[in-house]
């Protein structure tokens, strides 16, 4: 069998594996709260904080999209014209166009063109969220943390850039099998490396001070039956006002994070709500089956690139003559761009069913619906958010399920328990 016949084989198995693993890890059974408790919550929220977080988000829609838009027209013009590869051969040209500049330096110059197109749209949300009171960062923060974000993103790029055309050198007839296997590697170290290297980068993270509420949730924790070994805060509050608390990590780097904004805005009984969501992620092991998803998705993405690249009138598009060179990596990028916009929905989706059996668990282990669904309305109040948005935009990107339905799930919780 040829190299080409081996790839449609082995990307037949991971779409196979990829369909599998959705089946058995999303509980697709959690079908959202009915429609009818939705808008009974809904008409139960002050009439002025839906109207401002409707407002808000309105605020910010129109950048958002004019981004997306713009990112993937950048995108198509450096991929499926000439012009990327030519970038990509410009920089490489002061180093005699050695292939590790080309791929390396070509390869952040095609990004960087992407990102400094679409800077004036971030600097407008930036500038949204000043308005409304949402970020405390001020201008000389966001910059810093806007090359923090470059540099972070240029490190992790220059690995995985070297690395992966250094494997296409070596193995020009399999590297495709190689590269997909380091894509799912390289996924499962930053899920290890990630919440110990990079984000102290962004934030500073200290140990829960001692007293009655660190104690509770540990002692949460345990009766959970789920391993954390600490519970830390990140000085959010330095950045932005809006509360909010996440897991991440595998193994020993593992950690629930809350922000310090939401140790002020909230009460114990919220905040323990709050970490009783992320130890429902902690107990489904959400990480650890979103890192393997991730895993999986990132070696099929690299053998449907190596499939897709050998397309004559894709290479003629680039200016190319195969995908492997360095000079085709802005093709590379606009087929990932595209499959991005295309995946979004069924990610978010899959995203909010996991998120609604956190919910679950959170309601489950405190049995306090009521202190569930303040913290929601807090989560709605001080974030801004949209209780209940437009059904074209939900569908399309909410990693959440909406205030109503977390609302309404704690109402449904507390008919079920006679609360």
């Amino acid at each position: 069998m040829t190299p080409r016949g081996w790839a449609l084989l082995t990307l037949a198995g991971l779409t196979i594996a990829l369909v599998v693993l959705a089946a058995l890890l999303i509980p697709w059974h959690r079908p959202p709260a009915p429609r009818a408790d939705q808008l009974a919550a809904l008409g139960d929220l002050p009439a002025e904080q839906v109207a401002k977080g409707r407002e808000f988000r309105a605020a910010l829609r129109p950048g958002g999209y004019t981004a997306l838009a713009v990112g993937l027209l950048i995108a198509l013009a450096l991929g499926l014209t000439p012009l990327g590869s030519r970038l990509v051969e410009l920089v490489g040209r002061p180093f005699g166009g050695h292939w590790a500049a080309q791929a390396v330096l070509g390869g952040l110059a095609v990004v960087l063109v992407a990102d400094l197109v679409t800077l004036p749209f971030a600097a407008w949300r930036q500038s949204v969220l000043t308005r409304y009171g949402l970020s405390t960062n001020g201008w000389s923060g966001w910059a810093v943390d806007l090359l923090k974000s470059y540099a972070v993103s240029a490190v992790i790029g220059a690995v995985a850039l070297f690395g992966f055309y250094a494997v296409i050198r070596l193995a020009p007839r399999w590297w495709w099998a190689f590269g997909a296997a380091g894509a799912a590697v390289l996924v499962v170290l930053l899920s290890f490396v990630l919440p110990v290297v990079v984000e102290p980068v962004f934030n500073r993270f200290t140990p829960m001070e001692q007293g009655q509420l660190r104690t509770e949730l540990m002692s949460m924790a345990a009766r959970d039956g789920v391993p954390v070994r600490d519970v830390l805060v990140a000085d959010a509050s330095r950045r932005t006002r809006a509360v909010n608390a996440y897991v991440s990590g595998l193994g020993p780097t593992r950690r629930v994070v809350v922000y310090d904004t939401l140790l002020r805005e909230a009460t114990p009984a919220e905040v323990t709500a709050v970490v009783a969501h992320e130890l429902g992620h902690a107990k489904d092991s959400d990480v650890a089956a979103g890192t393997l998803t991730g895993a999986l998705g990132a070696a099929a993405a690299v053998v449907a690139l190596y499939l897709l690249g050998s397309w004559g009138p894709l290479l003629r598009l680039a200016g190319v003559d195969s995908v492997a060179q360095p000079r085709a990596f802005p093709l590379l990028v606009a087929l990932v761009t595209v499959a991005g916009l295309v995946a979004a929905p069924v990610q978010a989706l899959m995203s909010r069913r996991v998120e609604a059996r956190a919910d679950a668990h959170a309601l489950a282990l405190t049995n306090d619906p009521e202190s569930f669904e303040s913290m929601q309305r807090r989560l709605g109040s001080v974030n801004l958010g949209d209780p209940d948005p437009p059904r074209w935009e939900y569908l399309y990107s909410a990693s959440h399920p909406s205030t109503v339905e977390r609302m309404a799930a704690a109402r449904a919780y507390a008919r079920e328990v006679g609360r």
